[in-house]
């Protein structure tokens, strides 16, 4: 594996991991390189920094701005409520019914108990919290 710095044509720097550079170079040619920002596929490499920093300059948050990272807030939010069903507070009675075969499997959402994702746990039932606010939703406001 290989890690690349790279750039998109909006200046936005991030890093991705590669077989190998041939692989880089065939998914680049093919547009399936992505900038996680603005989806843009016109990327380049950069020259990566040869020294490791433990801890960034106070401030220092590169090109990541507040409104960048609420954009792609709500693309992923976004993703997440057109690929799921949302199920409410029926969340973990959800998944279980799911993980034992008691309904069919599908993508679902909602909000679950510290008691029932406690539940979820000991039962080894895959879930990922995502946080957003009942009241604002992806917006933060």
């Amino acid at each position: 594996m290989i890690a690349f710095d790279l750039c998109c044509e909006n200046d936005h720097t991030f890093e991705v991991w590669f077989k190998d550079r041939k692989a880089f170079d065939e998914q680049n040619e093919q547009d399936l390189v992505l900038c996680p920002v603005c989806e843009s596929t016109n990327v380049r490499k950069i020259l990566s920094a040869v020294s490791v920093r433990t801890k960034s300059p106070a401030g220092d948050h590169g090109n990541c701005t507040e409104v960048a990272l609420r954009q792609m807030w709500k693309k992923i939010y976004a993703a997440v409520e057109k690929n799921t069903e949302d199920v409410g507070t029926a969340f973990a009675e959800e998944a279980l019914k799911m993980h034992y075969g008691a309904t069919e499997p599908r993508n679902i959402r909602g909000v679950a108990t510290a008691e029932e994702e406690k539940t979820l746990r000991k039962e080894n039932v895959s879930f990922m919290k995502i946080p957003v606010s009942a009241k604002t939703g992806p917006e933060g406001h």
